[in-house]
């Protein structure tokens, strides 16, 4: 009984994928499976179009199929479906263009954080030295040392 119920949680985002969706050529669904299992569904978020069950993800699967039916390559499809509904529908996100600096913000900001870090411990580091004292602070803090040893109050 256990292992049942562990293979139908395991089988869940098989179910997505409707038996009315499924293409007769075996070779043009398992390349829709492909292209879907890279694009994410814009309802569920992080969850790619052929694990979603919304109806949304839905269309998306027909319009792969529909493209790939047509003779579109794999790439002409994803471009495709990019094109209609921008990079965000890509679950791994090209590292291409404008994306570069996204890449690149992360680590860059990392870079500069320490940087300011290391200035900001260099600079605490090499303080200012104190001023010497003068001969009248000097004299009221013999005073006070020698009232210390003593026991008595240094006169103010």
């Amino acid at each position: 009984m256990r292992w049942l119920v562990l293979l139908l949680l395991l089988a869940g985002p098989v179910f997505a994928v409707q038996p009315d969706e499924v293409l007769d050529d075996p070779v043009l669904e398992e390349r829709a499976r492909d292209i879907s299992g890279g694009l994410r569904c814009l309802v569920c978020r992080n969850e790619s179009i052929d694990e979603s069950n919304a109806p949304l993800a839905r269309d998306l699967r027909l319009l792969v199929r529909e493209r790939l039916v047509a003779g579109d390559s794999d790439a002409e499809t994803v471009a495709f479906i990019t094109e209609r509904f921008g990079e965000y529908v890509l679950l791994k996100p090209q590292t291409g263009g404008s994306n570069w600096i996204l890449w690149g913000a992360g680590p860059a900001m990392l870079l500069v954080a320490l940087l300011l870090a290391a200035l900001y411990m260099r600079g605490r580091s090499t303080g200012a030295e104190a001023a010497p004292l003068t001969a009248e602070e000097e004299a009221r803090l013999r005073k006070v040392l020698a009232a210390g040893d003593s026991g008595k109050t240094p006169p103010t």
